[in-house]
């Protein structure tokens, strides 16, 4: 099993008691396998980083978008929160290989199954939030969930930024806003783009994202707050 230590360069979070990340990662499957276990599994954990998660997502929503609705903010945590979203998440760091579960469970896949990997990282969520508090584990959720929480912006509830901006070029300039790729970074699988927006020449917003599409919705979200 990796160095819990690199789990924690990942998260970018030092703990102070390390043993809350450990419990983080263990699955019941281990704890009935390995009845002497001292410190349980982490279920508990993973009720309150869901409680936790849920509380980080509505706070933003609500700081960023003063004009949405209380429709339209739930939908939105709904979409960046649900289990397959942070299944990926946990996927893209590897979570899987950190957890400590029965040999049983590792045997029929347990380490790639969507449930563990979702409560996993809600457990550690919430171990963040007891060891390091609110603010550390704000940071942390929305470094992670960075895609999730873009990608959800850009879909849908009536956050058409690229639309929006479009509108309010054609009414205040008469122009229409062009986009450029700036920079593409990383490896063909795992891609960073910058895209800014300029109106007749001038930069009015710059956006980055894991597809041009995401990067292209930021720079335009990016110029309607400078507008």
């Amino acid at each position: 099993m990796p160095d819990i230590v690199e789990l924690q360069e990942t998260l970018g979070v030092a703990f102070k008691k390390l043993s809350l990340l450990e419990q983080a990662l263990v699955h019941s499957s281990y704890v009935n396998e390995n009845p002497a276990h001292v410190s349980g599994h982490n279920e508990r954990l993973e009720f309150l980083g869901d409680a936790v998660l849920g509380f980080i997502v509505a706070d933003k929503l609500y700081r960023d978008f003063p004009d949405i609705t209380e429709g339209e903010m739930t939908r939105l945590r709904a979409a960046v929160v649900r289990r397959d979203a942070l299944a990926r998440v946990a996927r893209a760091i590897r979570l899987g290989d950190f957890l400590y579960m029965g040999k049983g469970e590792v045997a029929s896949g347990g380490r790639g199954k969507t449930p563990n990997l979702a409560g996993a990282l809600e457990a550690v969520i919430a171990a963040v939030y007891i060891d390091r508090g609110v603010k550390v584990t704000g940071d942390m959720v929305m470094r992670l969930l960075d895609d999730e929480w873009k990608g959800a912006i850009s879909r849908g509830t009536g956050a058409d930024y690229k639309s929006k901006l479009q509108e309010l070029s054609q009414v205040r300039f008469q122009l229409t806003p062009v986009y450029h790729l700036v920079m593409e970074e990383g490896p063909d699988h795992d891609k960073t783009f910058t895209i800014e927006v300029t109106v007749s020449g001038d930069v009015m917003g710059r956006g980055t994202g894991k597809s041009k599409k995401l990067a292209e919705t930021e720079a335009a979200r990016a110029a309607l707050k400078k507008l």
